[in-house]
């Protein structure tokens, strides 16, 4: 029997593996939205929120994100995931899993919670990430402290820079599997052989969409922020140059 997840940030393209696992036959929840989501979100969105209590902003765009490593989980976060996930936990389907951006949010104890899930790191580059909105955008709501700022583009980068940097910032799971978006919807037998070969169980072929890959060359806005340098090379993505 497997468990899914899939870590990554709102508008990272998630909804392509979510949909894929479920036209995969994957048992994704009782409910769920038109991108994939399980429902209801507020027991995660909780949740978040109670596991932001012990993040410190170290001002700039630096957080400490020790304390989730060392601490106990507390019980009220532990309830709150398991109300969440109360359909998929009590499905007896074999191979069975969820979606939804925010648990990025709560990545560290939900790998401690559990360690032997099967996770999917979903990447997309950050220009297109930042283009249009998500909850996670005001991280405050989920109790984290960030710079202020009335720039809704910087807002949105920022909250990509956090996530990006927490799940960084531990050790990665026994299960672990990064894939870009952009090669899923380019490349997508090759990156489909990857994902069943990680899965071991076969996938459908879902429609994907060439023009969703480089939006961000079609947008007016600012879409680049120096932070993202780092990430962007990591993953390959390219750099514009410097004026």
């Amino acid at each position: 029997m497997s468990l899914i997840t899939i870590i990554g940030r709102g508008h990272s393209g998630t909804r392509a593996i979510s949909h894929t696992l479920y036209a995969s036959g994957v048992y994704m929840g009782d409910t769920l939205n038109a991108s994939g989501d399980l429902l209801p979100p507020q027991p995660m969105y909780d949740a978040c929120r109670v596991a932001a209590q012990y993040i410190q902003w170290k001002g700039g765009l630096e957080w400490d994100f020790s304390q989730l490593n060392n601490m106990d989980i507390p019980q009220e976060f532990t309830d709150l995931i398991q109300t969440f996930l109360k359909s998929v936990l009590g499905n007896k389907a074999s191979d069975k899993g969820w979606k939804i951006p925010e648990t990025t949010l709560v990545y560290p104890w939900i790998v401690r919670m559990f360690p032997d899930a099967k996770y999917i790191f979903w990447i997309r580059n950050p220009r297109d990430c930042i283009l249009a909105r998500h909850k996670t955008d005001d991280m405050r709501d989920f109790g984290i402290d960030y710079p202020e700022t009335d720039d809704e583009r910087l807002r949105r980068a920022i909250s990509w820079k956090y996530q990006y940097d927490l799940v960084k910032a531990f050790p990665k799971p026994a299960n672990w599997l990064e894939v870009r978006f952009e090669d899923f919807v380019l490349k997508q037998e090759e990156t489909l052989a990857r994902l069943e070969d990680y899965l071991e169980i076969p996938l459908g072929r879902i429609i994907v969409r060439p023009d969703a890959v480089d939006r961000w060359k079609h947008d007016t806005g600012v879409n680049y922020f120096d932070f993202f340098e780092p990430a962007m090379i990591e993953y390959g993505y390219e750099i514009p140059e410097r004026t």
